[in-house]
This record gives structure tokens, sequence and C-alpha cells, in this order.
């Protein structure tokens, strides 16, 4: 399920990958593409950036070219060196792009366009709130943007990358459990302490899963993430996921419901986070 974490580590890992190299083959299954290739071959260009926009990612190529890509839920980018065998099936695979060391396969990626700057930086992509992981983020910003959205449940505001950008459905719970909020909780109810409790562990979570990576290793993103600090993997997470199973704080029994008219899965303790 990937999130703002998991696109900025991948951006991040394809940068490496492929950053100042030259595309030796470009295969595209998906039609738009495949069709803008034909006209404008993405072989022989160069990449010149990877970057991350909330929950989007964009791969500029030399010539005024930028794949575009959104992975909704089961979306992913994988890197192999030349000739490593793919962990996904060939059936999923959507877009290659190919250097002379790497090879960077976009698995099961729902929504992927073909832009020049221009008609990027009119994209919606470019029209969201402020990125959680940006170093220009302003919590106080974060918490007064959230506050505006005062008839709407918190949770469901947290989801609202026109709000913040990169915060998704592990988050939101994850979030709201550390600041001792309900999620179902109206915006408008909130205290000006809790907003600011929001704003903070937002943006700490999401920074202690895309840890500074200062090594030349490149990898493929697991997309996975922890908020509670654990190594191990059955602890990394305070509420999500864990319907029924002890609070890690108090005992009692998580809960689970489905929130707003997108039916999206919401996890809380009842002790630890009262409606009030």
């Amino acid at each position: 399920m990937p999130e703002g974490d998991t696109i900025y580590r991948s951006a991040r890992s394809l940068g490496k990958a492929l950053v100042g190299r030259r595309v030796s083959r470009f295969v595209a299954e998906v039609a738009q593409i495949a069709a803008v290739n034909d006209q404008s071959p993405v072989a022989g260009r160069t990449v010149e950036r990877v970057e991350a926009h909330g929950k989007w990612l964009a791969i500029h190529f030399s010539g005024d070219l930028v794949l575009l890509t959104h992975m909704l839920m089961s979306g992913s980018w994988h890197i192999y060196r030349q000739g490593e065998k793919w962990l996904r099936a060939r059936r999923d695979m959507r877009m290659v792009i190919e250097t002379e060391r790497y090879c960077c396969v976009a698995f099961a990626v729902p929504i992927a366009e073909f832009h020049t700057a221009q008609s990027l930086a009119r994209h919606r992509c470019m029209q969201i709130g402020p990125d959680v992981l940006a170093d220009s983020f302003d919590q106080d910003d974060a918490a007064r943007r959230i506050a505006a959205q005062a008839d709407r449940e918190i949770a469901v505001v947290l989801l609202d990358q026109q709000v913040l950008a990169g915060i998704g459905n592990v988050y939101k719970s994850e979030i709201c459990f550390a600041a001792r909020v309900h999620p179902f909780r109206k915006a408008s109810s909130l205290t000006r302490a809790e907003l600011a409790a929001i704003a903070d562990f937002g943006r700490r979570y999401m920074l202690a899963n895309v840890r500074n990576d200062s090594s030349e290793k490149i990898v493929t993103d697991t997309g996975e993430r922890r908020t509670t600090g654990s190594n191990d993997a059955k602890q990394r997470l305070w509420v999500y996921g864990r319907t029924g199973e002890p609070c890690r704080r108090c005992g009692a029994g998580i809960l689970m419901r489905k929130q707003s008219t997108e039916a999206r899965t919401t996890f809380w303790c009842p002790e630890c986070q009262p409606m009030l």
C-alpha cells in the first residue's frame, strides 16, 4: 500500500540507478505511454532527475519529457541489475526503463502519463497540499490547514491530499493513535494541542521511515514501515491491521470500522482514543 514514504524512497532509489544515465531501452504495455514512445522515443534520452510529489512519482528525461506515475493500492517500481531475475510476474509489467547497468520495472502501475514541463505544472499532482516530507513543511501551517476542515472527520482529512500530501491509510490510523485522537472526531472538535500533535506525529513518522540513506546501495523499496520503533515485524505498528488484538499501551481490544464514502478501514483503541 504505497504512501508518501514509499514513493519518496522509490524516487530516491530510482534516482541513484537512473539519473545521469542514458536510456538504452524503454518498453511500455500501457497504450497511451506506448503511443507517445512511438512518436518520441525514450531510448537515447538521459534521465535528468526523479522526484516524489506526495504519492506521485515523476521521472524527468532530457528533451522535456516527464513520466508521471501513481501506484494507488498495488503498484510498485523494482530495480534490477541487468540479467537479474524479476521478483514479480512478467504479466504484471507495465513499463521498463533500461540503462547499461540497470533494469527498472513498473509493476501493476494503474496510472502512467507522459508530460512536458508545462503540462506537468498544470497537473493535479502539483496542486496538492504541503508535502509532509518536504524540507519546507511547516507544522503550524499543517495544523491550521487541518483545523480549516471543520466539519470533516479527522482521519478523512488526513487522507485528503489537497490538505496534506503523502499520508495514506496506514499512517492515518497510526497518527491518530499517537496523538490520542479518536479518528471519527470532527476537525472542529480538536484542541490546539491535539492539532499540533497530529501535525508533529505525521511529520515525525514519515521522516523516520525515509531515514537518510547516504550509501550508494541501490535497492527495490519494500514498502514496509514502522511507527513503534520496533524491529520485530509483528510489533511494527500501533493499531493498523490489529483488529481485536490488545492495545500496546493499555491492553484494550483494537477496533476497526469502515470510514467515509470510500469505506477505508480505520483502526483505533477505544481507551487511548476516546470519542469525548
